[in-house]
């Protein structure tokens, strides 16, 4: 294997060797602490312009197959693990993981120290770093560049729509880097989903007359998005709307919300949420660097049912009196719990009685 190198912003470096494309890129660093999964990881498309580094020690023990992928191509920039395994084991499996990696053209490294990497990230909370061929005490400085948030979300998003299934119900998917398994979720749930990028028009969405809007996860900082926020107000007043990830934090912007970059994020398949109304704790899979300050939330107009058990951050809200929620975690997480699966349930019986008589054969209401 090829010798290379992870340099932060901070100063720290760490060797490992190359897997993927011997290429060098930069980005931002994230870790991840779920032990399974990282197929659907490095497909999300929340993780674009991100270097992704696995704490489970080994990675690739099951290959990589053509099913579980989160979207049509690997979103990360780059990922780093201690031990990748180059000979899986899984009848499933078609080919390695760093294969795959090469073939997406994708960088990364292994044989690193992740331990190490990961109590740096968590001291210095967002750090930039780059993956590099060559490095030593006396190199020149990186010079350390960010894409914008809209460039990531442009990167990931669909150009054209798209339109699943044949249900009853139709949901509109405005997409800013949106999961496969929540149009799969959908569609379980009797709808017809359409998928519009994230750009299309207040005029283009109503022309297609949904019952329902889905607005998706995505990379990025929500604040700046607001361009979209007009819109995303509207179509929240106009249509029953469920918020995922960036959608929730959208939502809450739109409302005259406010949003911060948290310390590390919460990047992993095992995150305790309490359920509000009923005192349940739910295991939620996340994956977000940003998150909705509560207090800035109007609660004569949004109402809080999840938080987080251990930081107390805001994972959910309901509009007092329209058919809208959201929520900062995945409902649809593969892999991962499938503790709050029923929010799509409950989002498609809002549609349901929105609907009226349209639906009267077809309600889901019992």
């Amino acid at each position: 294997m090829t010798k290379g190198y992870l340099v932060l912003e901070t100063g720290e470096a760490f060797s490992g060797d190359w897997i993927g494309a011997e290429r060098e890129i930069a980005g931002e660093l994230v870790f991840n602490t779920s032990m399974t999964g990282y197929q659907e990881m490095v497909t999300d498309p929340s993780y674009a312009g991100q270097i992704l580094t696995f704490t489970y020690p080994s990675i690739g023990n099951c290959g990589v197959n053509g099913e579980d992928e989160e979207s049509k191509s690997i979103s990360v920039s780059a990922v780093i693990a201690s031990d990748i395994c180059e000979e899986p084991s899984h009848y499933q499996s078609t080919r390695t993981f760093s294969e795959e990696l090469k073939q997406a053209n994708i960088p990364g490294l292994t044989n690193v120290d992740t331990r190490a990497l990961v109590a740096v990230i968590r001291k210095h909370h967002t750090v930039r770093g780059k993956i590099v061929a060559e490095w030593n005490k006396d190199s020149p400085l990186i010079e350390w560049k960010e894409k914008d948030s809209l460039g990531l979300i442009r990167d990931v998003a669909i150009k054209r729509s798209e339109t699943y299934g044949n249900g009853s119900y139709h949901v509109v998917l405005v997409d800013f880097g949106y999961k496969k398994s929540i149009v799969d979720a959908l569609l379980e749930q009797n709808c017809t989903v359409t998928i519009v990028p994230y750009d299309t028009s207040l005029e283009a969405i109503e022309a297609l007359d949904p019952d329902g809007i889905l607005l998706s996860n995505g990379p990025g900082d929500p604040i700046e998005m607001t361009t979209f926020l007009l819109k995303i107000k509207t179509l929240t007043k106009n249509y029953p709307t469920l918020g995922i990830g960036l959608g929730h934090q959208l939502i809450a912007l739109a409302h005259g919300g406010k949003t911060k970059k948290m310390p590390v994020g919460h990047r992993g398949g095992n995150y305790p949420v309490k359920e509000l109304g009923t005192g349940k704790v739910r295991m939620t899979s996340q994956n977000h660097g940003y998150v909705v300050e509560e207090d800035s939330v109007d609660n004569q107009v949004f109402q809080a049912i999840f938080r987080n058990v251990n930081d107390k951050s805001l994972e959910g809200m309901k509009h007092v009196s329209l058919p809208v929620q959201s929520v900062q975690f995945h409902p649809e997480a593969h892999p991962g719990p499938s503790d709050t699966a029923y929010i799509f349930e409950r989002f498609v019986q809002q549609v349901a009685t929105w609907g009226g008589s349209k639906y009267a054969e077809t309600s889901l209401i019992q």
